[in-house]
């Protein structure tokens, strides 16, 4: 069951960082200790509309939620979008922020990022609070060339029809042309229809409305970078990601929806048996809970019980070491 909470925090602050490149969403006070929250695949800074004004009214944080390069209202990239790029993203919002420490609030794709951040800079990440996701998507060594001809062939294949687009606005410099809808309420219908993972009307609205720009005639086109459908010609190894969360330090919360992606799957339970500091929960709810209003409320009050845990965890360990 969803749960009320402060109407007047709910709205929140529009930011640009790093030079303007990218596009924020913040709840809270600019004073208040900050968590930096990071979406998934396709989605924007709008999917923790739902859960950060929870979270600061229950713990007095402030949550910066960014748009990654290619996604919502931030800036295209000219090449690719490599998992470890999004890393700079938000390394530079937390280096705009005055962030030496981070707490990383994470969902799916997000998520990687975050373990990926984690891992290779643990002096940078104080924790990880992640939702539906753990780790990043692998492919074996032996078939590593079969990912590179994809990818290779599906740039071939859009930069063969980029010289048809001539006149057309479109939403990169390789000529993809990002799909447009008669109105809103269609453009969340085929989200609804076609997206990589189930999710609701409702759940979707905020996500559609935050990546979409009209057009003349009234029509309304995505605003995010068509190019990030393509194939990765490269991606980790599962041996490389073991190393990756292996190496993590920082506490980590995971928080699972019952129906998301991750669940009893082997990836899944190899991926959690590899992380030495992590705490699971299991909430209602599908791959995106903490954006389903009847699941928010309570990925905020566990999510704010485990942080509570783990700061008295922690002032017990430190009341310890000064008394040695």
């Amino acid at each position: 069951m969803s749960e009320p909470h402060c109407q007047s925090e709910s709205q929140p602050q529009r930011l640009r960082l790093a030079d303007g490149r990218l596009a924020a969403l913040a709840w809270g006070d600019p004073e208040a200790p900050s968590w930096l929250a990071l979406h998934g695949w396709l989605d924007n800074a709008a999917s923790f509309s739902r859960l950060a004004p929870r979270l600061v009214e229950r713990l007095g944080i402030r949550v910066v939620a960014l748009d990654f390069a290619g996604h919502g209202q931030s800036a295209h990239h000219d090449g690719g979008y490599a998992l470890w790029d999004y890393v700079h993203d938000l390394l530079d919002a937390g280096d705009e922020l005055g962030l030496s420490r981070l707490t990383l609030l994470a969902h799916s794709m997000g998520a990687g990022v975050a373990c990926l951040a984690a891992a290779a800079l643990p002096e940078r990440v104080e924790t990880l609070v992640l939702i539906d996701g753990l780790g990043a998507l692998t492919t074996a060594a032996d078939d590593a060339p079969a990912q590179l001809r994809k990818a290779l062939l599906a740039e071939r294949r859009a930069r063969s029809r980029a010289p048809s687009l001539s006149g057309a606005r479109t939403s990169s410099a390789s000529g993809s042309r990002a799909p447009s809808y008669p109105d809103n309420e269609a453009a969340v219908a085929a989200r609804v229809a076609g997206g990589a993972t189930p999710i609701d009307a409702e759940t979707a609205r905020p996500l559609m409305l935050r990546n979409l720009e009209e057009l003349p005639g009234g029509r309304v086109r995505l605003r995010t970078d068509a190019r990030l459908l393509r194939p990765s010609p490269v991606r980790l190894c599962p041996e490389q990601l073991s190393a990756m969360l292996c190496a993590l330090r920082a506490p980590v919360l995971l928080v699972e929806g019952a129906t998301g992606i991750l669940g009893d799957r082997p990836r899944a339970r190899w991926a959690r048996a590899a992380v030495a500091n992590l705490s699971r929960r299991v909430l209602p709810g599908g791959h995106h809970l903490h954006l389903e209003p009847a699941a928010a409320g309570e990925v905020a009050r566990v999510i704010a019980d485990w942080h509570a845990s783990s700061e008295r965890t922690q002032e017990r360990r430190h009341e310890r070491e000064d008394g040695s």
